[in-house]
C-alpha cells in the first residue's frame, strides 16, 4: 500500500500515512482538526531497455545528412552496410504457406 504525506493549513503538522488506492484522502487534521492538503514529492522512475535514451533509436552519423534525415543509399553501392541492416532487408521465412501445405 501506498504511503501518502499530508499537511495541515492551520498549525503546519506534517505526517504520513499507510492507505489503500481505494481509501478516501484524509480531510481533518487529529491535533486541531484543521483542512489537511495531500503533499507531493519527487517520485523515483527507472527506465528500463531500449528507446529511453536520444542515441538509442537514431541511425548511425554516416546515414545523416545535414537536415537529420537518412540519406539514399544507392542501389549499386556494396559498400559498408552494417550487419543490422542487412538483418532487416531478408525476407521472412514464409510460415503460413508451410502451415497450409501441413494440412
Amino acid at each position: 500500500m501506498p504511503t501518502y504525506s499530508y499537511a495541515c493549513t492551520d498549525c503546519d503538522d506534517r505526517f504520513d500515512a499507510v492507505q489503500a488506492f481505494s481509501d478516501d484522502a484524509l480531510t481533518t487534521c487529529s491535533k486541531c482538526n484543521g483542512r489537511l492538503r495531500k503533499l507531493f514529492g519527487s517520485v523515483g522512475v527507472v527506465f528500463k531497455g531500449s528507446g529511453f535514451y536520444r542515441n538509442d533509436s537514431r541511425t548511425s552519423s554516416s546515414n545523416t545528412g545535414s537536415s537529420g534525415a537518412p540519406k539514399a543509399e544507392k542501389s549499386g553501392d556494396s559498400g559498408s552496410s552494417s550487419s543490422s541492416d542487412s538483418a532487416s532487408s531478408k525476407p521472412a521465412a514464409p510460415a503460413p504457406a508451410a502451415a497450409a501445405a501441413s494440412s
